[in-house]
């Protein structure tokens, strides 16, 4: 079994406000649910109003195809262009 991480964290430049971050953190969970079927959640930094960051996850019996479908979504979220990227990672677990 491969699980694959792929971690994103955003800087939200002009916010203030947790409602203008959870707007922009529900379009960004929602658009990549239902493309690449992925669990997605924020992970750290729940009360910054200016900085996000998610992890989207999946699960295959094959190493490439995780890491093929997380950088589609990578690749997904740079073309969206819903705030600015400042860090990505993926990470694959072999179990």
């Amino acid at each position: 079994m491969v699980i694959g991480i792929l971690t994103l964290e955003f800087r939200l430049h002009g916010n203030d406000s947790l409602k203008g971050k959870r707007r922009v953190a529900l379009s960004l969970k929602q658009k990549l649910r239902n493309t690449f079927n992925v669990a997605i959640s924020e992970i750290a930094r729940q009360d910054a109003h200016d900085t996000l960051v998610l992890a989207a996850v999946t699960v295959s019996p094959d190493a490439p195809r995780v890491q093929g479908l997380l950088q589609k979504a990578l690749n997904k979220v740079v073309a969206m262009d819903a705030a600015e990227l400042v860090y990505d990672d993926i990470e694959i677990i072999q179990v």
